[in-house]
């Protein structure tokens, strides 16, 4: 309950009370505050299970930790009942990136074909096939597009 409370912020909060408070008042204020937490959990609980009650059997599993939207998304992806796992995996991100460089660089891609592999390859340098992105391209175009008056 008070993880990020450390040992002498909780020091400054007991010294903090006993001078609000007094000695004399601070045991008696613990216990109704004590006292006032039971009853609420107490209230939670009793409301928890009357939920329960009213949702029937088919609801015996539900836990209310399950509407919290983290714990729920959690949940599912460790099911895996929609092969998100699978979808994940067999999605490669720098392959992706690759092929859309060599798209807007005007280069072929590596997956059309062994005779463009080659081309790939000398046209991607020495790095033996991979793109280094922070590279500006070798041969930079000084020519602009076409001023468009409707498009601006």
């Amino acid at each position: 309950m008070f993880n990020d409370i450390g040992p002498l912020e909780l020091v400054t909060l007991i010294v903090l009370a006993v001078l609000v408070f007094g000695p004399d008042k601070l045991p008696k204020l613990i216990q109704d505050v004590t006292r006032t937490i039971r009853k609420i959990r107490e209230f939670s609980e009793s409301a928890k299970q009357d939920i329960r009650q009213e949702l029937g059997p088919e609801f015996k599993d539900f836990e209310f930790e399950d509407l919290n939207p983290k714990t729920f998304i959690r949940k599912q992806l460790d099911n895996d009942e929609l092969g998100l796992k699978e979808i994940r995996n067999g999605f490669d991100l720098k392959k992706e990136m690759a092929e859309v460089t060599d798209a807007v660089h005007g280069r072929e891609s590596e997956s059309s074909g062994s005779s463009s592999s080659s081309s790939s390859s000398s046209a991607s340098g020495s790095s033996g096939g991979s793109i280094d992105m922070t590279k500006k391209p070798e041969n930079p175009r000084d020519e602009r597009p076409p001023y468009d008056a409707d498009a601006t």
